[in-house]
């Protein structure tokens, strides 16, 4: 017997049970092999040639139209521009920040990071959900100009298989100027040449450190970081991430972190092709909230959306009419949106006058200590701002809901309301003068100041009238004790787009809709993912709301303090209005509407900074004006 067969012999004898669960195991890892080996020639056999990255799979863009479907507002990556430049045209800082950013063991790794997937893998058992992945720049390349985004296992294993090519082919130098070139930063910008210009207006080799730790930052969502989108200081928090991860990783000295953290950023002006812009941006941003950023950049949808060009063209108009004008009060911004106020649909908005940025106060850079930024939405996310004597209805409405009527009478004499805010509260009439007893009707019409806390803390009740301003969609007033008897004054700070819901009410004899500002969203086949249908809901007495209208449409009751030919009148057509001015004239409003079109106006400046002489009525109501007059006629039959 030969000792090979001896052994055999031996280890059979003493071990069967191991020797058999040794040959399972062979031949199972034989079979595994196999399989891997089927699997791979499966799906490898119609893959693109990784040898040919000009094979490009474009994607279809996302299309934002306006109500009609008609008018096309804006492409998300229309007309790419991409512009393909050697690594070494490229700033040394651009594939630092990258690598910090994407893939800390690029050079390190076969084109899949097992300790990164590891990671991921933990981090997502531990929150129950496919939060975080793993995927480095030679996946992300491979998956980005080789193959589409479908959630799939089979694409997972298209996009590990060609991952591999890919390294296999490549020198990493050329995986990275491959990526650099090809990967989406945002708008219709493809690769860092492209991106340089369009964000900062020079080559790609003049990036500073500061400069590419942005494109970097905007890797992860390009949509949502965007420079000129609606999250530019998530923008700047994520760029110094990226700056310390660059130090963390010995990328970067300690000191050329601070000089790049310190750099003041300058964006260049916005050439995209984009029809009302601030509108588009939220709705963009509404879209990336429900579907995020891949799907919606890839998928070819087609968003109708609520606005009417017609009405958008009119409030651009007006606001840039009386823009330059109001400078003269030291007043150097606005923003105008318009409700349907049946459906809460909005029909225009206009969130900060000049997009373009050409009116740029002297001296202000990239929205810092500026009188207005025109890149920020005002109607929706500038800090709330107070609305002076444009929140007196609700209290009103509150008073008549409790019995009082407009023929009910207070006194309009100089009052002391006691000690609030640590003094004493002695409000004054805007002219500064007092009228005796007037009623409800006068009060409310010629906006009196004295007569109208009164009715707050005797008819209505502080907090009566907060609960109803938050039932009318006032959002910013949330805790009562907050506030005291200046509130009827416009003490709360609110925003201009809550306004409109909220005089919408009236409009609407006492229903309440949400405003919205997608109607459908189809996919490239024509299939809706989404159809908006907003339900009104009866949060009022209707003669309460009727009786408000009837009062802010007394041209008579008001003409002692607006005269008989103010711009709260629109000649040919039945209109409520109603202005508002804060302390100081820092902030001047004007909120109306008819049965069909509920429009409001803000003008002021961002920084907070005082007008001169600037009530409502001078700067805001003349804008509101000229878009009522000119929209009015399109909407009736």
């Amino acid at each position: 017997m030969t000792q090979k067969k001896h052994y055999k012999k031996t280890y059979q004898k003493s071990s069967p049970v191991a020797f058999r669960i040794g040959k399972v195991l062979f031949f199972s890892f034989v079979l595994f092999s196999l399989s891997f080996m089927g699997v791979f020639l499966y799906y490898a056999k119609d893959l693109p040639r990784p040898e040919d990255l000009s094979e490009i799979s474009f994607q279809q863009p996302t299309k934002i139209y306006d109500k009609t479907g008609g008018v096309l507002l804006y492409e998300i990556h229309g007309d790419e521009k991409r512009e393909f430049i050697s690594l070494s045209d490229i700033s040394p800082y651009v594939p630092l920040a990258v690598i910090a950013a994407e893939d800390q063991s690029f050079y390190s790794h076969f084109g899949v990071d097992i300790r990164g997937v590891a990671r991921a893998l933990l981090r997502n058992l531990s929150l129950l959900e496919p939060s975080q992945g793993a995927s480095t720049i030679t996946q992300q390349l491979a998956r980005s100009t080789l193959l589409n985004r479908e959630k799939s296992i089979a694409r997972k294993i298209r996009e590990l298989i060609l991952t591999l090519e890919l390294e296999r082919q490549y020198s990493k130098q050329d995986i990275l100027e491959f990526y650099l070139n090809t990967v989406p930063l945002g708008g219709n910008s493809y690769g860092v040449g492209a991106a340089a210009q369009a964000y900062f207006e020079k080559p790609a080799s003049e990036l500073s450190m500061a400069e590419s730790a942005v494109l970097a930052a905007m890797l992860k969502a390009p949509t949502y970081y965007s420079p000129f989108g609606l999250h530019q200081d998530e923008l700047l928090s994520r760029k110094d991430f990226v700056l310390r991860r660059m130090a963390e990783l010995s990328l970067i000295s300690q000191e050329q972190l601070l000089v790049a953290q310190a750099q003041e950023l300058s964006f260049a002006k916005t050439r995209t092709t984009i029809k009302a812009p601030h509108f588009v941006l939220s709705v963009v941003d509404s879209l990336l909230s429900r579907y995020g950023e891949d799907f919606l950049r890839e998928n070819g949808l087609k968003v109708i959306t609520t606005l009417d060009w017609e009405l958008q063209k009119n409030a651009q108009e007006a606001v840039d009419a009386y823009a330059t004008r109001n400078e003269f009060f030291n007043a150097y911004n606005a923003s105008l949106v318009a409700l349907n106020p049946l459906t809460g649909e909005i029909l225009s908005m206009v969130g900060s006058k000049d997009w373009s940025g050409a009116a740029y106060p002297e001296g202000c850079i990239a929205g810092k200590n500026c009188l207005f930024d025109p890149k920020v939405n005002v109607s929706m996310f500038l800090q709330g701002r107070q609305p002076g004597s444009a929140f007196k209805p609700f209290v009103y409405a509150v008073a008549f809901e409790k019995g009082a009527t407009d023929e009910t009478v207070v006194e309009d004499i100089e009052t002391n309301f006691g000690i609030w805010g640590d003094q004493e509260y002695i409000p004054q009439n805007y002219d500064e003068l007092f009228r005796g007893d007037v009623t409800l009707r006068q009060a409310l019409a010629q906006s009196l100041n004295v007569p109208s806390v009164k009715v707050l803390l005797s008819l209505a009740g502080l907090k009566d009238s907060i609960a109803r301003a938050k039932d009318f969609g006032i959002t910013t007033l949330r805790d009562p004790s907050n506030y005291g008897p200046s509130l009827v004054l416009g003490g709360g700070e609110v925003h201009l787009l809550d306004m409109v819901v909220a005089y919408s009410v009236f409009a609407s004899e006492g229903k309440r809709v949400y405003p919205f500002s997608i109607l459908r969203v189809e996919d490239s086949r024509g299939r809706q993912l989404l159809v908006n249908k907003n339900e009104a809901a009866q949060i009022m007495d209707p003669d309460v709301a009727k009786l408000i209208t009837n009062i802010l449409s007394d041209n008579e009751s008001r003409t002692p303090v607006f005269g008989s030919n103010s711009s709260l009148l629109v000649p040919g057509f039945a209109v409520a209005a109603k202005t508002g001015t804060t302390q100081e004239y820092r902030d001047a409003w004007t909120l109306g509407y008819a049965h069909n079109l509920t429009a409001g106006v803000w003008v002021g400046n961002n920084d907070n900074t005082a007008m001169k002489d600037a009530p409502g009525v001078v700067v805001a109501s003349p804008i509101w004006n000229q878009f009522m007059l000119t929209s009015l006629p399109l909407l009736t039959p």
